[in-house]
């Protein structure tokens, strides 16, 4: 099991580009199961650019993730999410 701060230090990245999304900033857990729905990774690693642009935040579900390594989260984007 991993903890939400061990999460937070892996790079994101999406497999199909080559690109690095950034790093998780939150987590959507279902409430009644406790299941992971989807990471959040800001779209700029700025914090203070981040603060005011949370509406461009990338929403990455749990469906999309392809491996979560030691250092890396593997994710396999769709065209239009990008």
């Amino acid at each position: 099991m991993l903890k939400n701060s061990e999460l937070k230090l892996k790079d994101v990245i999406d497999i199909k580009r080559g690109k690095k999304l950034g790093y998780i900033d939150d987590i959507d857990i279902e409430v009644e199961n406790g299941q992971v729905k989807a990471f959040v990774v800001p779209a700029h690693q700025n914090r203070l650019f981040n603060f005011f642009l949370k509406k461009n935040d990338q929403i990455i579900h749990w469906s999309e993730i392809r491996k979560i390594g030691e250092d890396v989260i593997l994710v396999e984007l769709d065209e239009d999410k990008v």
